[in-house]
């Protein structure tokens, strides 16, 4: 139970943009949501960002700005009925309707549809607040008549300034060394970095690094398997193997690991990526990746993880060439352009004496030099000069 009146995140909460910290691309002079809050202008838009970006804040500042009739509503939990039910209450004010939706994406497609309506027609002024990509996971329709606006994560120095606000209210000291560890802990998140201060200070009233660390149960990495940061994350792993950087390599599967992402999933991208950008450069990367695959089968975490490492690192350092791969995929584009070509005679197969007799297999010689395509494709290469082993 809180030792405070109020919520720490509460107390500190700022009322207008002149008290709000970061998001300077949006909120700072001649920037579209401040120009919206001094302009009192009224529309629609969508607010992406990580946890701990000021979702919440900006849309309330909002709000306030046009003196709206403010809901707010969380899509885990709400329904059809309040959507409806507030958009009743246009009847009873004259004020904006202001839905602050959070976590927008919850919503499914037929709740989406039932909400658009009412966006439509201005019954409900909509934010809509989402940590997913809204062009994934917010229809068309509803998505067309909202703008999007983007909140970046919170530099350290945006997590130090909030801090200080913190301890400013709670009437409290912490040095320079703790505001540094404190930031850099909350990894951008305004909210993690607020609610470790309310809690160590209600255990300890005291904030000290070794107090922050007893507070913490577990530390937590944010990582939503079917979100953006997964796909994100795995995608920053292979692109580092690629550019043959097998120190960003390792870094994106340590956040990987201890996300508790599946060892099968790793391991199955780097197979994936022996073939594809290794390829004929350096053939025994492919037996590595399916070796690292094997161990995570048998072994598991957490030991499995020092064999994913052993397997990045390699295929992070080996010679890239993915001739094999543009090959395969140029060759796929000609099949689907053109079809089932003629196969050649001589390479057709002539299991009965009537295939024999009409030419099937007919001049085929094993270790033939001549060009094998069909008629139309003659003189093609898919690939040029693979290397010699």
């Amino acid at each position: 139970m809180s030792s405070l009146a109020e919520p720490l995140a509460s107390l500190i909460r700022p009322k207008n943009l002149d008290e709000f910290v970061g998001q300077d691309h949006l909120v700072g002079p001649g920037k579209p949501l401040r120009l919206a809050v001094e302009n009192k202008l009224i529309f629609s838009y969508i607010l992406w960002g990580t946890p701990g970006t000021g979702k919440t804040t900006v849309a309330r500042i909002y709000a306030d700005s046009i003196d709206a009739d403010f809901h707010e509503l969380s899509a885990v939990s709400a329904g059809k009925d309040d959507i409806r039910q507030i958009a009743s209450d246009k009847n009873k004010t004259t004020k904006p309707i202001v839905l602050f939706l959070d976590e927008i994406h919850r919503f499914n497609k037929a709740q989406q549809d039932f909400l658009l309506p009412f966006v439509e027609s201005g019954k409900i002024t909509l934010i809509g607040a989402t940590t997913e990509n809204p062009s994934f996971e917010i229809i068309a329709p509803l998505l067309s008549r909202c703008r999007v606006f983007v909140l970046k994560e919170h530099t350290p120095e945006d997590i130090s300034k909030i801090v200080d606000r913190a301890t400013k209210s709670l009437k409290t000291k912490m040095t320079k060394e703790v505001r540094e560890w404190l930031s850099e802990f909350a990894n951008g998140d305004a909210r993690q970095a607020i609610g470790l201060i309310e809690s160590t200070y209600n255990l300890y009233k005291s904030l000290t690094i070794e107090n922050f660390k007893n507070a913490i149960q577990n530390k937590f990495l944010r990582f939503d398997k079917k979100g953006e940061e997964h796909y994100s994350v795995i995608s920053a792993f292979i692109k580092s193997m690629r550019a043959s950087n097998p120190d960003a390599a390792l870094y994106y599967l340590a956040r990987l690991v201890d996300s508790g992402e599946d060892p099968l999933f790793i391991a199955r991208r780097m197979v994936i990526f022996a073939s594809e950008d290794i390829g004929l450069a350096q053939p025994t990367a492919l037996v590595v990746a399916n070796a690292v695959f094997q161990a995570c089968q048998q072994i598991g975490y957490p030991e499995c993880a020092i064999n994913l490492a052993h397997g990045a690192a390699y295929l992070a350092n080996a010679a890239k060439n993915r001739s094999a791969y543009d090959g395969l995929r140029s060759a796929q584009a000609d099949v689907s352009q053109l079809g089932n070509l003629p196969i050649p005679m001589n390479l057709r197969n002539a299991p009965t004496k009537l295939m024999k007799h009409l030419g099937y297999g007919s001049g085929y010689e094993m270790y033939s030099t001549d060009d094998l395509l069909p008629e139309r494709l003659k003189g093609k290469k898919y690939i040029d000069n693979p290397p010699k082993h």
